[in-house]
């Protein structure tokens, strides 16, 4: 019904294009004081003409025209329902100050054109004002200023602005599918708020919905961990709807986005560590926070483990702590299974983990 009315009032308009053609040629050619009496008995049939012409015109094109309409709003529609509720206020104040630059340069415009092209001046004008409503939009919610951040006038004035734990941290796919940074929330060693970026959303429902069942499984933690972060965490919680152009992949966006925002991306991903230490962003991986907190275990300590599988060379036996340590045990195969006594000879620390070296007291 709407596509109909919109092509109804596109021919409609259509019917008033031709005869404002004829009259203004005929303006044009009274200006140039060329005689037109000759076609005065002819006027209403020239009119009449034009009008069916040009609405014949406009109703061929209406049909194109609506559904390109329909289509652009439906993709604006799309665009704004992904905007943050955050976003809303930035994007209206940057409409405002957008529409007052246009104001502004509109009024300079129409005194150049005044004397020219009167029709063209308002047209340049439409144009600006589009044109400066859009980039205030766009300016405001994609580097949007600190006063309109929420809780920014409810912050303690004696309040560190240099401050590294108040630092933003970006969480990155693998740490949210991972888990453990709700447990790491808990315990209020993280300050600052949380930045989960729409493209790192994106990623997670993307494996959510993957037809592979390991990836899908992954995909559905991730989503209700998040679920978790955000309603049973004291810290805030911020979806930025913030998309970098000059980078492709996920982790280069998120990189470039810390360095931004001065912010920390925290991550379990052992490559993305080393390639945000050469771009210099800061990064808090929580596998060397778990290895940090693990127990000390020095060479000369005995332990008491339950060997529970073969070593890679002849004659090694495997032990687990509880933490999940791996204890390497020589000559341990002929205990398998069986609670042992042994002495750590060597301990090796690693940015994947630790292991331990043993042997049989």
């Amino acid at each position: 019904m709407g596509r109909k009315i919109s092509r109804a009032l596109i021919t409609f308009v259509g019917l008033f294009v031709g005869p404002g053609i004829v009259a203004l040629v005929l303006g044009i050619l009274s200006g140039a004081n060329i005689d037109i009496a000759v076609l005065q008995p002819w006027m209403l049939l020239v009119y009449a003409a034009s009008a069916l012409v040009s609405g014949l015109i406009f109703f061929l094109l209406s049909k194109p025209l609506v559904t390109l309409i329909f289509k652009s709003a439906g993709k604006a529609d799309e665009e704004i329902a992904k905007l943050p509720a955050n976003a809303v206020l930035p994007a209206i104040i940057g409409l405002i100050l957008g529409l007052v630059v246009a104001v502004l340069i509109s009024s300079l415009v129409s005194g150049i054109l005044t004397n020219l092209l009167s029709w063209l001046g308002s047209v340049i004008q439409v144009v600006i004002y589009i044109a400066c409503g859009y980039l205030g939009v766009l300016i405001l919610v994609r580097h949007k200023p600190g006063f309109l951040e929420p809780g920014f006038f409810r912050r303690d004035k004696d309040h560190d602005k240099n401050d590294e734990s108040a630092r933003p941290k970006l969480l990155d796919t693998s740490v949210i599918i991972d888990g453990r940074i709700f447990d790491i929330c808990q315990t209020g060693i993280i300050e600052g708020a949380l930045i989960i970026p729409e493209f790192v959303l994106d990623e997670l429902r993307h494996i959510a919905d993957s037809s592979d069942d390991l990836k899908r499984n992954r995909g559905r933690r991730g989503l209700d961990v998040l679920k978790r972060i955000q309603t049973e965490l004291d810290l805030p919680v911020k979806i930025v709807h913030a998309d970098v152009d000059e980078a492709i992949d996920v982790d280069s966006k998120l990189l470039a986005l810390a360095k931004d925002m001065k912010g920390i991306v925290v991550t379990n991903d052992y490559n993305l560590n080393k390639v945000a230490a050469v771009k210099s962003v800061r990064v808090f991986n929580i596998n060397e926070l778990a290895n940090a907190v693990k127990p000390v275990v020095l060479p000369g300590e005995e332990m008491h483990v339950t060997i529970v599988k073969d070593g890679k060379e002849q004659g090694q036996g495997v032990a687990y702590l509880d933490d999940g340590t791996m204890i390497v045990v020589e000559g341990g195969r002929n205990e398998l299974n069986k609670p042992t006594d042994v002495i750590v000879t060597s301990v090796l620390q690693t940015a994947a983990g630790r292991m331990i070296f043993a042997k049989i007291k």
